[in-house]
């Protein structure tokens, strides 16, 4: 069970506190006499890398077929504690609205919850080509709200408006899997 992919998803998890930390303890920097663009690049570094695991966690589970049940349940939730982390760290220091991330967290809540439900009845829950998309336009989004670069915010919204589509894309194709499996 705790093969490559696995690891590199703990990872993730692992990383998650740390930069949530960072962002929102930029002082750290500053009293070490560091300039407070430091603390934004390390958190930027951190959520580069972390993202990266993901990307390699899923090609070596593919191309070894090292896919497990564990990696399915925890590689999307390694996804949305990074993701949860940064966005919750850039609400509290003011750098990304507040509608935006409660509107983001509670769709990733509410797919991971189904997507929890479905692997535990044994059903295949690919990420659907709107939900990469959305991921990637949320990174995307972290990583300019982080450096604190232009248009961060118009990313952030962009990402949410793509968040809430592919939430309502998963949910209509989970209702049509759970009827069929009910059907059964």
């Amino acid at each position: 069970m705790l093969n490559l992919p696995n690891i590199l998803a703990l990872i993730r998890l692992s990383v998650a506190p740390l930069m949530f930390w960072i962002i929102l303890t930029p002082e750290f920097f500053t009293d070490q006499g560091y300039d407070v663009s430091w603390s934004y690049y390390f958190a930027a570094l951190l959520f580069t890398i972390a993202s990266l695991t993901d990307y390699f966690d899923g090609l070596i589970a593919r191309e070894l077929d090292q896919k497990t049940k564990l990696g399915a349940i925890i590689d999307p939730l390694a996804d949305k504690m990074l993701v949860m982390a940064a966005f919750l760290g850039l609400m509290v220091d003011g750098s990304a609205s507040v509608w935006a991330i409660y509107i983001i967290i509670v769709r990733e809540l509410f797919i991971t919850g189904l997507r929890t439900i479905a692997v535990q009845e044994g059903i295949d829950v690919a990420a659907s080509w709107s939900g990469k998309v959305k991921t990637v336009a949320q990174m995307f989004a972290i990583g300019f709200l982080i450096m604190h670069w232009p248009f961060a915010n118009a990313l952030l919204w962009f990402a949410t408006f793509l968040t809430v589509y592919s939430g309502v894309e998963y949910l209509f194709h989970f209702s049509k899997l759970f009827s069929t499996e009910d059907a059964k």
